[in-house]
């Protein structure tokens, strides 16, 4: 197919002001990513829009809850609060301050 680019699992972006860290997620236009690699502003990176992801969980949490995540501590929690970010669902429970295994399934933010 002449128009195939890529299976948009793993996207290249240009890194935003302050640059991305590996392994954290940021808020690229309206799309959720982890970043891949750790780079400086301006220059590109590839980032990660599927999968299971390992975060710090901020509160107990049950299998299949909503995950919402804190852009500044970069934690998630299974309740949503003003300035917390929904990306996806736990995979399995768990309690506060473990690492919780997050499935990002794509979506985008909803801006109103």
């Amino acid at each position: 197919m002449k128009n195939y680019v890529s299976d948009a699992e793993t996207v290249t972006l240009i890194a935003p002001s302050g640059g991305v860290v590996s392994g954290q997620l940021y808020l690229i236009g309206a799309r959720y990513v982890v970043a891949m690699t750790t780079v400086a502003e301006t220059l590109e990176f590839a980032g990660m829009t599927r999968g299971t992801f390992g975060f710090t969980a901020a509160a107990n949490w049950t299998a299949g809850a909503r995950a919402f995540y804190h852009v500044t501590n970069h934690t998630v929690t299974p309740t949503s609060a003003s300035g917390l970010l929904p990306i996806g669902t736990f995979a399995q429970a768990g309690s506060s301050g473990a690492t919780a295994k997050v499935v990002l399934d794509g979506i985008y933010a909803v801006v109103v």
